[in-house]
């Protein structure tokens, strides 16, 4: 391999390396809470766009950030499972995810006990998929998306029983093409889903191609907390009884 495809491990023209997300610190001049739950704290933010008494005022959602998993067996088959959402009235279709609602848990580690957990799998082999921002208009969640490979089930000794929503869930294995198809059809319509189906469409095909995936344990240096770029909402209860931000 030349100097330029180990500089460019993702076959990135050159020209276009400078096309990349990169951090941005206003002055924040105020800040008011306006409602703390369970997985949110809402507050209302007034910030120095440019130094020059530009002053603007956004709504602002702080989460904890979030990891989902895109499970492939050996016939390059996806994992979706079917589950109740309340705020959306509907049974939609997912891949295995949850929050990152444990102190200093690792994403990988919660990544894996969240595949464990709803699915009763585990796998061998573990990679970055994608990085993304749930909704980087009006909040802070930062999520990513792991291919996991070479899967295994976990002993019916080592599982957990699922309760209120995930009792109900159910499963299907399903060809990432026609994943992808239904996709575009617009027969699914769970956000993380899309992009876990759309992102491990594109890295199988790329690994035919011999182009590099990111380590399951690449940094998350644009997370807000995972780094420590910014201080997390303190938790006043652990995620085993209930999870509420303390107003700052």
């Amino acid at each position: 391999m030349n100097t330029s495809e180990n500089k460019y491990p993702h076959r990135i023209d050159p020209m276009y390396a400078d096309v990349i997300d990169a951090p941005s610190t206003r002055e924040i001049l105020s800040r008011e809470v306006q409602y703390s739950g369970y997985v949110l704290q809402a507050a209302v933010e007034h910030y120095d766009l440019d130094g020059h008494g530009t002053t603007l005022t956004r709504d602002v959602i702080d989460m904890p950030g979030s990891v989902a998993v895109a499970a492939l067996n050996n016939r390059n088959e996806i994992l979706l499972l079917r589950q109740y959402r309340h705020p959306v009235r509907m049974n939609l279709w997912e891949v295995p995810a949850g929050l990152l609602d444990i102190t200093g848990e690792d994403p990988l580690h919660a990544a894996q006990r969240e595949l464990a957990e709803e699915t009763d799998l585990g796998a061998h082999h573990w990679r970055s998929l994608i990085d993304y921002y749930t909704t980087p208009g009006a909040a802070s969640e930062a999520g990513r998306i792991y291919l996991a490979q070479d899967l295994y089930e976990i002993p019916e000794a080592n599982r957990i029983v699922r309760r209120g929503e995930e009792a109900e869930i159910t499963y299907r294995w399903v060809p990432l093409e026609q994943a992808v198809r239904l996709v575009l059809a617009g027969q699914l319509h769970n956000g993380l889903a899309i992009q876990a189906i759309l992102a491990a469409y594109c890295a199988v095909e790329a690994r035919q191609e011999q182009l590099s995936l990111r380590e399951a344990a690449d940094t998350w240096d644009f997370h807000p907390y995972v780094e420590g770029a910014v201080s997390a909402p303190k938790l006043l209860n652990t995620r085993n009884n209930s999870l509420w931000f303390l107003s700052t």
